[in-house]
């Protein structure tokens, strides 16, 4: 790992100058070097529906869980585990559309794995615990590194290195033996450095039975501020090993024992996965400034897989093991001018991916090994400009990606481009109120998992030719319409959306070889939708915090109209906050309603209602916080689906459970 970042600083430092030189003559202010900051995220003006979540409601609200259950308090995002705890895989879904078509990154950095676009944050165990800010666009949003920000996208940006001097130590402990500890220290700025660490363990049995998770993590971050430039290193590594639980359990079993896995008890994971990251922040005057990234991520790994167990059958000793070993080495680099009431960036984008494939079986042996290229480049170019109350915006991305493969069956280099633009406006009544229009569109490439029809080895047929399902790309055109007001005791966001889909790419319901979910293209479909953030001080001790959203999508495939799959109508985030000295106290409430399982409309979800509180007391750096999670002891399940065989399979999730959490500030 080290002779990777030394290589990647060493390229780097010959893209930008240090600039460590008096500067006085550019009379910068000393401020603007605060920190590398990312040009992605929207800002107030901007006219895209965002959400953004700040370092201390984080801090409130963390566990060490998945951060799926954090954002599944923000409008518009479906949220379940594996495990049925919070702990170990989790998902998300936004405006019902899956996680591999959200665009996750960190820093900049894309998070999402390229050959199957999936972002997994169970393996950077308690990475929320090291975040400043995270920041959720719904619908295609401003120009970002990595997939297409079909659905949305998260960043995720590192610890902010100028805050003051702060150490902390942690320790968690509740139901299901769940247990998180972790200590961080910040040192604050001195001597023009900066430097973070913190490390963590997470361990829990799993609500599930033989569904444990145990992981650990380490987040380093340092950085050197120069007169005229600011050098940052982020270096991200975690280990994780689970027993597997993605199976779901049918309801006869369910009603017997909740607690129910039908993954066999031999059917376990371990992944290490890590990440490096040099950036550049060069101002070179008052009104210009380049940042410049490289990066670098290793994942290793594998998982097991019991067929017979899948298909019904008595466990034997076969047993299958999927491993993978990926590489991502990439370079991003943005010039920003600002001038007045212009603000003007362009950049571009490269990486370069391959990811190694290893079939085995624990009685034959090997089976098969193959090596999937996904390389793309793109650059963008976007310009918002303020003229009194009118504020414009226009971005415009092209993208261009490749997959390669090499295997036992030869299949023809694929490439696809994208033009994806961007436009819209905000008018603002006032100083606190605003109204925004925008309208993007966006292309998005299949999966690996789309293309080979679930299967890990690339099939041929009799005359040797490959068996591919789906090359073909799927693409959404997005409006949004929103009203932002901020003021000092209110904070109100309501938009409508509408998102229309040509060949969209959508589960359908069946399952490959390996386990995973199979998808096919739609003729035409849209999602629409109203969505509500709604912060309000009733008084110096009380604060009201709403976030949610209403829901209206449709599919149309041969004459048949229906609706998508795992996509809830209508979701209620409800929460009260008490605040008064070193005491505060939160009771939310969580309401959403049944989703359907099945293209045909004919199996759903039952709505739930959830009751959550945590409270909290600080007294000479102890912080002592306890939750309870699922108060009413309510029976639910977030996630679903139809089988083979025709049953119903379920995802049950954790009764009612509790936390309690230790925290030493020094």
């Amino acid at each position: 790992m080290l002779k990777y970042i030394s290589t990647l600083f060493l390229l780097l430092s010959s893209l930008v100058p240090l600039h460590a030189q008096k500067t006085d003559s550019l009379n910068l202010d000393s401020a603007l070097l605060s920190e590398v900051v990312v040009t992605y995220q929207a800002k107030q003006l901007t006219p895209f529906t965002f959400y953004d979540l700040g370092q201390a409601a984080i801090q409130n609200k963390s566990t060490g869980q998945e951060p799926a259950f954090l954002l599944a308090q923000t409008p518009s995002i479906t949220a379940y585990s594996d495990a049925g705890n919070t702990q170990g895989y989790s998902y998300i879904r936004l405006r019902g559309i899956d996680q591999t078509r959200i665009n996750i990154t960190l820093d900049g950095v894309p998070l999402n794995e390229p050959e199957d676009q999936g972002a997994y944050f169970s393996n950077y165990a308690d990475i929320f615990n090291s975040v400043s800010k995270v920041q959720i666009q719904r619908g295609v949003g401003t120009s970002k590194n990595g997939v297409a920000s079909f659905g949305g996208s998260i960043q995720l940006f590192s610890p902010n290195l100028r805050d003051s001097t702060e150490g902390n130590i942690g320790l968690g402990y509740g139901s299901f033996n769940s247990l998180r500890a972790f200590a961080s220290y910040n040192s604050g700025l001195k001597n023009r450095k900066a430097l973070y660490v913190r490390a963590s363990q997470i361990y829990s049995d799993g609500y599930k039975y033989n569904s444990f998770n145990n992981s650990q993590s380490l987040f380093l971050s340092g950085a050197l501020f120069f007169e005229k430039s600011v050098w940052k290193v982020n270096i991200l590594a975690g280990h994780q090993q689970n027993g597997m639980a993605w199976l779901g359990v049918s309801d006869s079993l369910i009603n017997v024992d909740p607690r129910t896995n039908v993954n066999a008890k031999q059917e376990k994971d371990q992944f290490f996965q890590g990440l490096a990251q040099v950036q550049n922040k060069w101002y070179i005057s008052n009104s210009s400034s380049l940042h410049t990234s490289v990066y670098y991520t290793y994942l290793n790994g594998n998982y097991d897989f019991d067929f017979n167990n899948f298909l019904g059958f008595p466990s034997t000793d076969e047993l299958y093991n999927y491993a993978f070993q990926s590489n991502l080495i990439g370079l991003f680099s943005n010039y920003t001018f600002s001038k007045k009431n212009l603000n003007w960036t362009t950049g571009i984008h490269g990486q370069v991916y391959s990811r190694k494939h290893l079939g085995s079986e624990r009685n034959i042996g090997f089976l098969y090994e193959n090596t999937g290229f996904k390389n793309e480049i793109s650059v963008f170019t976007k310009v918002d400009y303020t003229y009194k109350f009118l504020h414009f915006f226009a971005d415009i991305q092209y993208r261009y990606a490749t997959f390669n493969y090499q295997g036992g069956t030869d299949l023809e280099p694929l490439n696809w481009q994208f033009l994806n633009p961007k436009g819209g406006i905000s008018v603002s009544i006032n100083p606190k109120a605003l109204f925004y229009y925008s309208l993007g569109s966006t292309g998005r490439e299949p999966t690996r998992n789309d293309m080979f029809g679930g299967n890990d080895d690339l099939l041929a047929d009799s005359l040797g030719n490959p068996i591919v399902f789906n090359t073909n790309p799927e693409y959404v055109l997005n409006h949004e319409l929103g009203f932002r007001y901020q003021a000092e005791k209110l904070y109100l966001n309501l938009n409508l959306y509408y998102m229309d889909f040509k060949n969209e790419i959508v589960l359908d319901g069946n399952f490959g070889p390996n386990g995973l979910a199979l998808t096919n293209n739609v003729e035409q479909s849209f999602r629409m939708g109203v969505e509500l953030t709604l912060n309000y001080r009733l008084s110096k001790h009380f604060t009201l915090v709403n976030n949610s959203s209403f829901n209206y999508s449709r599919i149309k495939e041969q004459n048949e109209v229906f609706s998508p799959i795992l996509t809830p109508a209508l979701i209620i985030n409800q929460e009260i906050f008490f605040e008064h000295n070193a005491f505060t106290f939160a009771l939310s409430g969580r309401y959403q309603q049944g989703a359907f399982i099945d293209f045909a409309n004919e199996n759903s979800l039952n709505s739930y209602f959830l009751l959550d509180a945590r409270m909290s007391y600080t007294i000479k750096g102890f912080q002592l916080s306890i939750f309870a999670n699922n108060i009413t002891n309510a029976t639910y399940f977030n996630n679903g689906y139809v089988d083979f065989d025709g049953t119903n399979k379920y995802f049950a999730q954790a009764p009612a459970n509790v936390y309690a959490a230790l925290k030493y500030t020094f």
